[in-house]
């Protein structure tokens, strides 16, 4: 049986940690990186170091940002009454980029799932909470629409209401390009709920 060197090894085994990686995948990723010239590996090995030396998390809405507060918290431009509560960065990156938002974000770092150990107090929700003032006029939550997302979501309407403020959810329906007659139940159902007047 074919075995690697003992560095090769380390590292596919290091790769395979990553999530959607399998042992196969780590090893093709490996062997990859053998082949490519020794600067390309060495611009990737630095880009990993800069993420874990220079990014961090904003004080004000928990976004990964090099510099604190984030480029979205510091921007003037944008709204002080309105702050949308995502569940990761990676949601934020997604609905920045969609530019129909000019408000804040807030950023959980997760969702509430007991059956993997995660309650309200691993998350960012007192943050949230402190961030409530008489500027704030809505909280949009967007959670994803799993299970986890939605409980999370009617965790947060219920502290956030007693506050006076505005709490909404960002509507779930079809995704523009699709079918009808694909969809499932559930989601032509938000469909029908999440209707709107033309």
């Amino acid at each position: 049986m074919f075995k690697s060197a003992e560095s090769v090894e380390r590292l596919i085994t290091q790769l395979s940690r990553l999530p959607g990686i399998g042992r196969k995948s780590a090893g093709r990723l490996a062997f990859y990186l053998l082949k490519i010239p020794k600067e390309e590996a060495l611009e990737l090995a630095q880009a990993i170091q800069d993420i874990k030396e220079k990014v961090g998390f904003c004080a004000i809405c928990n976004n990964i940002s090099e510099s604190d507060p984030c480029h979205i918290c510091s921007d003037s431009e944008r709204r002080n009454d309105v702050i949308c509560v995502v569940e990761e960065a990676v949601d934020l990156a997604a609905l920045d980029k969609a530019e129909g938002f000019g408000g804040r974000y807030h950023v959980l770092g997760g969702r509430i799932s007991p059956l993997d150990g995660i309650g309200p107090d691993d998350l960012k929700i007192k943050e949230l909470l402190a961030r409530i003032d008489d500027k704030v006029k809505e909280v949009i939550i967007a959670t994803n629409p799993n299970v986890e997302g939605e409980a999370t979501a009617l965790y947060l309407a219920k502290l956030l209401k007693p506050l006076g403020v505005k709490v909404t959810r960002i509507a779930r329906g079809l995704p523009v390009g699709s079918d009808l007659e694909y969809a499932d139940g559930v989601t032509l159902s938000r469909a029908l709920e999440g209707r709107q007047e033309i």
